[in-house]
């Protein structure tokens, strides 16, 4: 049995898995704040997931935002979590009594939104995972193998800019992808109070908002540049979408393919990539994070997860 934990700044999905690569329980809880609470949110994850099942967990597997240091599960700058350093496996496997394994939450959604493609009527040797969220960024998964690069950082389309004359971006660039469609950036050019500001914003389109229209048509243009990036240098067979940004669903749908077919129209080598057939949403309430840690931890030889 083992279990795959996706922690994120205010909420822990957690799934147990089968041998057979079944889920066969999932829990969600709260996620405590700061390096000790996020140690305690994966003890009584796995707890719940071992009373759930009623059987003895094998291995944990742990996705995480900040960086993880390739070949260790030591994270560091998870600043969602208030964690600066923290050796994640090292901290809870003597209390759980199974070997743990640690990995970017990005890679582990992308690994598991593989295996749940894989599963399915559409399985393909190559996927792009692109996460929509408060910032930007990409898994890649070949042949049923994570794709790191050579320093860990394929997949980072997020501070690729598009645009020298456009928004400041965090990174210090101007017009990078993550200023146009991050959500994070998307809220702060915003700047009016609300639960939902990527929504709101969409909303407000539709009412003839002037900023809000400049916002959502720098959205679709920076997912869009996303899915031409990530096909163009890996040439994966599908770009699937996931993160909370896909909640606007089939009204983000149509105007990245509006945007995609605007560039397909004014080029027939961008025509013949079809790349409005090659974008598609990850299902939502999708445990694909979780899941994709569950296998991961599973896995003995790193190896044979991941190169680079």
């Amino acid at each position: 049995m083992r279990a795959g934990l996706d922690i994120g700044g205010t909420k822990t999905d957690a799934v147990a898995v089968d041998s057979a690569g079944e889920i066969v329980a999932r829990v969600r809880l709260a996620t405590g704040w700061g390096a000790d609470a996020v140690v305690r949110t994966v003890l009584e994850a796995v707890r719940l997931l071992g009373d759930e099942v009623d059987e003895a967990i094998d291995s944990v597997g742990i996705g995480i935002p900040g960086q993880v240091e390739p070949g260790t599960s030591r994270v560091v700058h998870a600043v969602n979590l208030g964690v600066e350093e923290l050796d994640l496996a090292a901290a809870v496997e003597p209390a759980l009594g199974a070997p743990v394994r640690v990995e970017n939450d990005v890679n582990a959604a992308a690994f598991g939104a593989f295996a749940l493609r894989s599963v399915g009527a559409h399985g393909s040797r190559s996927m792009a995972y692109l996460n929509l969220g408060t910032g930007i960024a990409a898994g890649i998964v070949a042949d049923g193998e994570l794709w790191r690069g050579a320093r860990g950082t394929a997949g980072e389309v997020g501070h690729i800019s598009i645009d020298p004359n456009g928004p400041l971006c965090r990174c210090g660039q101007h017009g990078c992808i993550e200023a146009l469609a991050g959500g994070g950036a998307i809220a702060e050019r915003w700047g009016r109070p609300g639960a939902l500001p990527v929504r709101d914003v969409f909303d407000a389109a539709d009412r003839g908002d002037l900023l809000a229209r400049e916002l959502r048509v720098g959205l679709a243009r920076g997912v869009a540049a996303a899915v031409r990036v990530l096909v163009l240098t890996a040439d994966v067979d599908v770009v699937v979408l996931g993160g909370g940004v896909t909640a606007l669903g089939p009204r983000l749908m149509a105007d990245v393919s509006d945007e995609l077919a605007a560039s397909a129209a004014a080029s027939p080598f961008m025509r013949s990539l079809h790349l409005e057939g090659r974008v598609e949403l990850l299902p939502a309430g999708s445990p694909a994070a979780a899941l994709g840690a569950a296998l991961i931890g599973a896995d003995r030889d790193q190896g044979a997860l991941t190169h680079g």
